[in-house]
């Protein structure tokens, strides 16, 4: 509760300096706006289907969402490491996205929609809509797409985890597999460029 509530403390200081913090407003966030969109588009999607269908056509619009952030971190971004994760992961994503689209074009479905995966993709979404909104920004597009990467990874894993338990599909499976191990590697990544870099990175160009 105590770091929830140091993190609201912080978000709502967005236009002020504190010991040389300095944080943008999330509505003036290229990135936030980015996530915000891939957040309304995969809440607005029907998920009356097989789980295996569901998962495939929510990850498309999830996956679309770090082409776009990561398109946004090559236009405007200047660290070269995390230039060079965006380009891996827009490149990596991308033929996802072009698989999981012929998946869901060929795929004949073997089971009815399932309440407990669609329940649990919605916690999922909902959960990284609010650790979203409780990241530190601060106009900084690296540290920025660095800091919402790690969310936006996060819940592809835990969707993952949930297609791994109520699919049916081998070439699903297989896929979520390599999503948590690739996502998860990519977390590291960013983690440990914060760690390094949080002294300049918190400061902005």
């Amino acid at each position: 509760m105590a770091t929830f509530m140091v993190a609201g403390l912080l978000l709502t200081s967005c236009t002020e300096e504190d010991e040389g913090l300095k944080l943008q407003p999330h509505d003036e966030s290229k990135m936030m706006a980015i996530m915000h969109t891939m957040m309304d588009g995969m809440h607005s999607m029907s998920m009356a289907e097989d789980p295996d269908v569901v998962f495939a056509k929510m990850m498309v619009m999830h996956h679309q969402g770090a082409i776009n952030m990561a398109n946004e971190e090559l236009m405007s971004g200047d660290d070269p490491a995390i230039k060079a994760i965006a380009t891996k992961i827009k490149a990596d994503q991308q033929q996802e996205i072009a698989d999981l689209q012929a998946f869901v074009t060929s795929y004949r479905p073997d089971q009815p929609a399932s309440s407990k995966f669609n329940m649990e993709l919605m916690n999922s979404m909902d959960k990284s809509s609010r650790q979203s909104d409780l990241q530190i920004i601060n106009g900084d597009t690296d540290h920025d797409f660095a800091q919402l990467m790690i969310v936006h990874h996060q819940s592809a894993i835990e969707n993952a985890y949930a297609v791994l338990e109520h699919g049916t599909s081998p070439m699903i499976k297989e896929m979520a597999h390599m999503m948590i191990d690739a996502q998860m590697a990519e977390i590291k990544e960013f983690q440990e460029w914060i760690l390094k870099n949080q002294g300049s990175g918190m400061q902005g160009h």
